[in-house]
């Protein structure tokens, strides 16, 4: 088998300097490294990666063979995805050494949608949640569900480094990003701060992550009803009793005395009064007790955008002072989500099965982690109606890494002419892809399974359908 071409004499081509190599030695350690981690057609896998870069709009995923990196046929960009096996765990170890060993991380995890209406084909499609900025119309579209658990690097800013980005399967995103979780504790050895958006915020993912090393700061819906001290035993015989005095989020009269309340003026969000209470848990996981509080902010206009009451819960050690101003480090995954759909073409192709998406999406983190090295070895480029910055955004990085790519080289391997290929085998028929069915929830199949139980003209019960047995059919 024929070995990758060395940098310098060890993994890299010609097209760089020595003192390319002198300045940019990380980087190149970086990308050498990720090329051995990509696995089968490695080759035409990281030279899809450069052309994503080199090309800033695209109408179509084959338009990327024209890039000047992308040194194959245009057949061979999907047949990457077709027989590429990039090594996930491999991967994830190379993010994390790029990190600090004894720093704490901020771990921000979210979830996304690819969107794929139309293509009945394609295994494993559900009803997803998509934002929309039309009043009145569900947030709903149908798609692949993707869980990404990224490091936060530095406070109010921009950049999201992704260190597992992977499709959701059986609908189920909260136990998702528990494991996502638990791989990146096992793989780190300082304890995280792990921040989750008000989907997390419920039992389900407290139970999945109780056993984990980690701190978990969670925003949490406005109509939740929570326990707080045990009610007291009235009886001497039974079992003691397990739940709480109820603690309804939108009914003050069940809340007692707070343990903390201060008011203060906040840089950001100005004047805030924020009451803490402690030991409050879920009726459904009585042993994950949390430390919430209400944050309200004095002066928001109480739009949805900018909602005037803020709840959030603390689960694990002792809390640092204002522990809640530090949920505002996860925005910048939604921020990743929407550089990731746009400039890095995510999700412009349409592909014909999960397993090519799922190679495709390796892709972007490493991607992500590469512009994150590069940022200040790269000049700013600005655009002519584009003002200068001083500390590059991951959209401005990518627009100037034109450069670094020429002076660096690609450790692949020049690609070797086959002949032309035979074709489609004369009189072999053709079979059509079949189409697949939506994977519906839970809670759909519930409500389908009593409204067909419910004879015509009248309405459904409420609760559980009623099993009906086979000789009431006869």
């Amino acid at each position: 088998m024929e070995q990758a071409a060395p940098w310098h004499n060890s993994g890299m081509s010609d097209q760089h300097a020595s003192r390319a190599t002198e300045h940019f030695n990380k980087l190149i350690q970086f990308r050498q490294a990720a090329y051995e981690q990509l696995g089968n057609a490695r080759d035409a896998l990281f030279e899809l990666s450069d052309a994503v870069i080199q090309m800033r709009q695209v109408q179509s995923f084959v338009e990327l063979s024209c890039a000047p990196a992308f040194r194959r046929k245009w057949s061979s960009a999907y047949e990457a995805l077709q027989d590429g096996r990039p090594d996930r765990e491999g991967l994830l170890a190379l993010y994390v050494n790029q990190l600090a060993p004894q720093e704490r991380l901020v771990l921000a995890g979210d979830h996304t949608a690819w969107q794929r209406l139309w293509a009945e084909t394609l295994a494993g499609r559900s009803y997803q949640h998509q934002p929309t900025p039309i009043p009145g119309r569900r947030p709903v579209t149908i798609g692949q569900g993707y869980s990404t658990l990224a490091v936060i690097p530095e406070s109010g800013d921009s950049w999201a480094l992704p260190l597992l980005h992977e499709r959701i399967r059986h609908q189920k995103p909260v136990e998702s990003a528990a494991e996502q979780l638990r791989q990146v504790c096992q793989s780190i050895s300082v304890r995280p701060l792990s921040l989750w958006d008000s989907e997390y915020g419920c039992a389900a993912f407290l139970l999945a992550s109780a056993d984990l090393p980690a701190d978990k700061l969670m925003r949490l819906r406005t109509n939740l009803c929570l326990e707080g001290p045990t009610k007291p035993r009235l009886h001497a015989k039974g079992q003691p009793p397990k739940h709480g005095i109820k603690f309804k989020f939108q009914d003050p009269s069940t809340w007692w005395a707070a343990d903390q309340s201060v008011e203060y003026t906040d840089p950001v969000f100005g004047l805030l009064r924020v009451r803490v209470w402690k030991g409050l848990r879920f009726s459904k996981a009585l042993d994950c007790r949390m430390i919430v509080a209400q944050v309200e902010r004095l002066q928001a206009p109480g739009t949805r955008r900018k909602p005037k009451i803020l709840w959030f819960g603390w689960v694990g050690e002792e809390p640092p002072e204002q522990w809640w101003r530090l949920y505002a480090q996860r925005y910048p995954v939604d921020h990743w989500y929407r550089f990731a759909k746009g400039r890095l073409h995510w999700t412009l192709p349409r592909l014909a099965t999960p397993e090519q998406a799922e190679r495709w999406s390796d892709l972007m983190p490493f991607l992500t982690w590469e512009l994150w090295l590069a940022r200040d070895l790269v000049q700013d480029s600005p655009l002519p109606w584009q003002k200068p910055q001083t500390h590059l955004s991951p959209g401005r990085t990518c627009q100037s890494m034109q450069n670094i790519l020429v002076a660096i080289g690609t450790p692949t391997r020049l690609c070797k002419t086959r002949g032309k290929s035979p074709g489609w085998p004369t009189g072999r028929p053709r079979t059509q892809r079949k189409r697949q069915e939506l994977i519906r929830s839970a809670q759909w199949k519930t409500i389908r399974t009593r409204k067909q139980s419910t004879p015509p003209g009248q309405k459904p019960k409420r609760g559980r359908p009623k099993k009906v047995s086979a000789s009431a059919h006869a």
